[in-house]
């Protein structure tokens, strides 16, 4: 294991990630800001990863981390899991091929264990991304209701495309009432065809009640994330009423749980709480590493996008039943990759034998962390469901959605995960912690003892207020 493999010295970050300096200043002659996604950036440079392993990895100057970023979520396993890369050789000596462009056994292989944990599923389409997912559960609304608009929540991503785009981390002085959130753009070029979504108010019944009101004769659906980030649980009673008003106004409810799938619990925040959303979104762990999205509901919903119901684009002077208008085309070379659903199948089998012992872990290194901040005299709180957390640096002890998030000491935090970094610990800056089940006692000792290094650091006058 890496942990074995290292004497772990403190990385002073700039003098100790020099090869990821000269990296990214290479990267920025070919690629915009040096990145492929504007999430993969931080200042002054983001780390350049060379190698992983279970719950490690290696930057390009030889530095090893525990890693708890773990690809945002999606490496359930960690590193290089063996169940995952006995699964990709399976499939390729058994299939001979990775991509057949043909439907294949794993897509029912695949939808009947999602059914298994998300029952709410009838009817499943296979998607490359969250992103994508999301934007299907969308028009797959719109088509179903014949409605325009979308509402969203104040403070919930739902993937980097414009409709979306909205109120993701607003400042507080454009963010409006509370109750009635005002729209806030977070990109250029949003604002295009004036369709900007409703926001919502997180855990807030009453703006809700409102909003849906006096909104719900053109929404289409509500979309959200049932746990904010991953880390901000709903109350129980703002999603029944969230799931009340929905069915009474003939709103469509859709569960993003691209993030909470298999984390928050193995069936997801709606197997916490009880709730059937009319469409839900996967994704990440789902897919083992590789690039998976999915969205399943109703099947009347689902329907609209079959190519039973008329021709697709394709087709469209030949003669049948119906026209390529009567169909919701959706389509995609790579949905359903024959590898990636082996390696997703994998992955939900051994998270079945193994999520209580991440659960287990994930709770004593919250406990931990916890502790280690009281006895340090700094004001840490970790907030999560299931194998996703967050580190808040906070005196309060309530944490229920954006505006809260907001009104932490972020810049104190930022300066614990720079000092964590140097310690050997690795997460993006101001990132959730994702645990896989490569975490284990040793990866947990050697955490608190970063831990305890950066807080003390800090305490000492590494300009923290």
């Amino acid at each position: 294991m890496a942990i074995e493999k290292i004497d772990h010295p403190m990385i002073q970050f700039g003098l100790g990630t020099k090869k990821s300096a000269k990296h990214m200043k290479e990267a920025e002659k070919y690629l915009p800001g040096g990145v492929t996604a504007n999430i993969k950036y931080f200042a002054p440079y983001p780390i350049v990863m060379d190698k992983g392993d279970g719950a490690w990895l290696k930057d390009l100057d030889g530095n090893w981390y525990v890693d708890y970023l773990m690809g945002y979520g999606s490496l359930a396993l960690g590193h290089g899991s063996t169940p995952v890369l006995e699964a990709i050789k399976e499939q390729f000596m058994n299939d001979g091929t990775a991509l057949f462009g043909t439907p294949h056994h794993l897509e029912i292989q695949f939808a009947k264990k999602i059914q298994h944990y998300f029952p709410s599923m009838e009817k499943i389409r296979y998607t490359n991304s969250g992103t994508e997912a999301t934007q299907l559960a969308i028009r797959l609304a719109q088509v179903f209701t014949g409605k325009k608009r979308v509402a969203k929540f104040e403070g919930h991503y739902h993937g980097g495309y414009k409709e979306m785009l909205y109120s993701i981390n607003p400042p507080l002085n454009e963010s409006g009432d509370e109750a009635a959130p005002n729209a806030v753009p977070e990109s250029a070029g949003v604002e295009i065809d004036g369709l900007e979504p409703y926001i919502f108010p997180f855990n807030h019944i009453e703006g809700i009640e409102n909003l849906l009101k006096k909104h719900h004769h053109e929404l289409a659906a509500v979309v959200i994330e049932p746990v904010q980030g991953g880390f901000i649980k709903a109350d129980v009673e703002f999603m029944q009423r969230l799931r009340e008003l929905t069915e009474h106004y003939h709103v469509l409810l859709i569960y993003d749980e691209v993030k909470t799938g298999f984390r928050s619990a193995l069936g997801g925040a709606q197997s916490i709480y009880g709730i059937k959303p009319d469409i839900t979104t996967l994704g990440k762990v789902i897919g083992g590493g590789f690039p998976i999205g999915l969205v399943g509901g109703k099947s009347e919903i689902l329907e609209v996008s079959s190519p039973n119901r008329g021709n697709d684009v394709f087709e469209a002077g030949s003669q049948g039943k119906g026209t390529a208008r009567d169909v919701l085309f959706h389509s995609g070379t790579y949905n359903g990759h024959p590898t990636i659903l082996a390696a997703g199948l994998a992955t939900i089998k051994d998270l079945e034998s193994n999520y209580d012992g991440i659960i287990h872990y994930t709770n004593k290194l919250r406990d931990g962390i916890e502790e280690i901040g009281r006895n340090a005299g700094l004001p840490l709180q970790t907030f999560g469901v299931g194998s996703i957390f967050n580190v808040i640096w906070n005196q309060e002890t309530n944490l229920r959605h954006y505006r809260d998030l907001q009104n932490t000491n972020t810049s104190n935090r930022k300066k614990l995960d720079f000092e964590l970094m140097q310690q050997g610990i690795y997460t993006k800056p101001l990132n959730r912690y994702s645990i896989s089940a490569a975490h284990g006692e040793k990866e947990l000792s050697f955490t608190l003892n970063a831990y305890e290094k950066a807080c003390h650091r800090l305490k000492g006058g590494a300009g923290v207020s």
